[in-house]
């Protein structure tokens, strides 16, 4: 037996689970009072699901998606992203039935097969949001304003975070863009890497992705789509800009700013961090996707979402300096003075969880010394000391472990006194 995590995953062990779980608490509470409601979808599609929705010319779908065949004979695939998925669910329950705005967040894990590297596995976990049924440009800035105020109460000071935007136009305007660039491409094939030459044909829009220097450098000289706008889209794009202005969210328009999805479509944007995660520096993004429902074969529907990943965002954090702690395991910690006591301290342990205190104790038959060491191991905050003769009195004694005071405690006193020692 090969007692390890497959290539590209790793084991979520208590302190990062319980930082991902801070995670999801925060954006549970915060996008609830944006009005936004949970879904979760399966972790595994028909593959059809991804390769109409994302586009079949994307990484993801050509190279990236982990697809098979179930014992039905059916591709299956598990899910590289949630958008697709959420889409998909929003479509088949009817959720946006007469015109009905749907507003849902998701967390969970996505894959994709690609090379293992820092803050990139192949399994990995997102936070996301779906906003679907609205055209205005104003849900657009709350989504952005979301995100970004999402970040803050993590942490992650604004000072450090950098909001890209863009806007892809539409089917009125980037079918022709699409074919100038086409067309740059080609007139500038020699100094282009192959897989640039080979996005000509595919998506052309994806060369600005490049990596590769050079072809960084001759793709900064192409057409701007911000130049080829419709009066619409360039409208809907203003009214963007001057939204996120209003609510004094600092920003940067970057034209090559293209998203990797065959689904955008008008406003996409990205948060990238000054420091902790190298040039692979985003740690949330999304855009607007208004005719990903008709791909589905459903009516026409606006809509747009943002994902976060998970592993980025706490390197992020963590460059940051800050620390996330997940809920205690031990607020408080019940020692036995001898093994005799083991009835009435299991008892006591129970009242005071049941009072809703995080409350541990010892089941090692640990000396008292070894069970002082482990509540400090476990951050305990007060020590109850459980004796023979205090507990014929009804009394236990407290010790505060910041103060080192001790005080005696009748037994009918100690889950309020507690409470109040912890604040």
């Amino acid at each position: 037996m090969n007692a390890r995590a497959p290539k590209g995953t790793a084991d979520m062990l208590p302190d990062e689970a319980g930082a991902w779980e801070h995670m999801q608490r925060t954006a549970q509470r915060l996008f609830a009072r944006y009005g936004y409601e949970p879904v979760y979808t399966p972790i595994f599609e028909h593959t059809e699901v991804f390769t109409r929705g994302i586009g079949e010319a994307t990484d993801i779908v050509s190279k990236e998606m982990y697809t098979f065949q179930d014992k039905g004979g059916r591709s299956i695939t598990l899910r590289p992203e949630g958008t697709a998925s959420v889409v998909r669910a929003t479509l088949e329950h009817n959720l946006g039935a007469n015109g009905q705005a749907v507003k849902l967040y998701y967390a969970g894990p996505m894959f994709r097969y690609e090379r293992p590297q820092k803050g990139r596995m192949r399994q990995f976990w997102q936070i996301g949001v779906e906003a679907i049924g609205m055209a205005e440009p104003s849900i657009d800035a709350e989504v952005i304003v979301m995100l970004m105020r999402y970040f803050e109460e993590l942490g992650i000071p604004r000072s450090s975070m950098r909001l890209l935007i863009n806007s892809m136009g539409d089917e009125a305007c980037r079918p022709a863009y699409r074919d100038k660039i086409a067309a740059y491409i080609r007139a500038n094939s020699a100094a282009l890497c192959e897989e640039c030459n080979r996005r000509a044909g595919t998506n052309p829009l994806r060369a600005f992705d490049c990596k590769n220097p050079t072809c960084k450098d001759v793709m900064s000289s192409a057409p701007l789509l911000r130049d080829e706008l419709c009066d619409d889209c360039a409208a809907h794009y203003s009214a963007v800009k001057r939204l996120l202005g209003d609510r004094a969210i600092a920003y940067a328009e970057d034209p090559s700013l293209v998203r990797g999805l065959d689904y955008y479509t008008r406003t996409v944007f990205e948060v990238q961090v000054d420091a902790g995660l190298g040039s692979q520096n985003a740690i949330g993004g999304g855009g607007r996707y208004d005719r990903l429902m008709e791909q589905y074969g459903g009516p026409p529907t606006p809509g747009l979402g943002f994902a976060l990943g998970f592993e980025r965002t706490l390197m992020a954090l963590q460059a940051a300096g800050i620390a996330i702690l997940g809920l205690p395991v031990a607020e408080v910690y019940v020692a036995r003075v001898d093994s005799s006591l083991g009835a009435a301290v299991f008892a006591l342990v129970q009242e005071l969880r049941d009072a809703g205190i995080a409350t541990e104790t010892d089941h090692q038959a640990r000396s008292l010394k070894s069970q002082f060491k482990q509540a400090d191991r476990l951050g305990a905050r007060a020590v109850v000391v459980v004796g023979p003769d205090e507990l014929a009195a009804g009394e236990v004694t407290v010790r505060d472990m910041t103060t080192k005071d001790e005080s005696r405690v009748p037994l009918g006193e100690l889950s309020e006194r507690l409470k109040r020692l912890l604040g």
